[in-house]
């Protein structure tokens, strides 16, 4: 078995250059396997910054981060090679997601996942989403919903209703914590873990009304 810690940048961290031994360390130990470190980069500039060797002080112990810059990564338009590989048509749309053949790269990226179960397909789509800038998120799904290629379409809708729903979820906490401290209304990191953590949309609604009358956090969970 072979574990991989994978990390999309897009910036220079220096903070990165002590947390990656970390990850690293960390996941080592919990799979008792070989680990490496990949890192994907949307620019050429911050993929040689990755790429340098992290000397950690031990002897003999430098990490060199193994680095994908966007032109090692090959543009996957076609679909029979995103089925036969969708890992690879997960990576193109991550580096490439935003180029000008971007439709194509989705439409392979797309039927890559239909030809995979949905727990999988769901995590290669994730990734994109979460890497993508939001116009492109956007368009991605709107091709998901639009059915305008091969897809499952019962999984298309359901992943971005799931998406819409969380987001919904996530204002909603952000309102109510925004008017509890607006009331000087103290939110210990328990309540607050409580609320972001809820997504229960008809729930969190009724957090909204309360949190503008109550006079403490508990009342409000009552």
């Amino acid at each position: 078995m072979l574990a991989v810690v994978f990390e999309v940048q897009r910036k220079r961290d220096p903070e990165k250059r002590w947390s990656w031994p970390v990850y690293i360390a960390g996941l080592r130990a919990r799979k008792r396997c070989p680990v490496i470190l990949l890192v994907m980069c949307v620019s050429a500039t911050v993929a040689d910054w990755c790429a340098q060797p992290i000397d950690l002080g031990h002897p003999g112990l430098t990490l060199t981060p193994l680095v994908l810059k966007p032109d090692a990564v090959p543009v996957v338009t076609d679909r029979q090679e995103a089925i036969r590989s969708p890992e690879l048509a997960t990576l193109s749309a991550v580096a490439h997601g935003t180029g000008p053949y971007r439709r194509e790269v989705f439409n392979a990226l797309l039927s890559g996942a239909a030809a995979i179960d949905d727990e999988r397909a769901k995590l290669y789509i994730d990734i994109v989403c979460a890497i993508l800038p939001q116009i492109a998120k956007q368009e991605l799904e709107e091709m998901m919903l639009s059915g305008t290629y091969e897809y499952k379409s019962d999984f298309a809708r359901r992943y971005v209703a799931q998406g819409k729903a969380e987001g919904k979820a996530e204002g909603e906490a952000t309102a109510i914590l925004k008017v509890l401290a607006a009331r000087g209304i103290p939110v210990s990191d328990e309540a607050r873990g409580r609320i972001m953590g809820c997504t229960d949309l008809t729930v969190l609604e009724a957090w909204v009304e309360r949190a503008a009358t109550v006079d403490s956090i508990d009342a409000m969970f009552d």
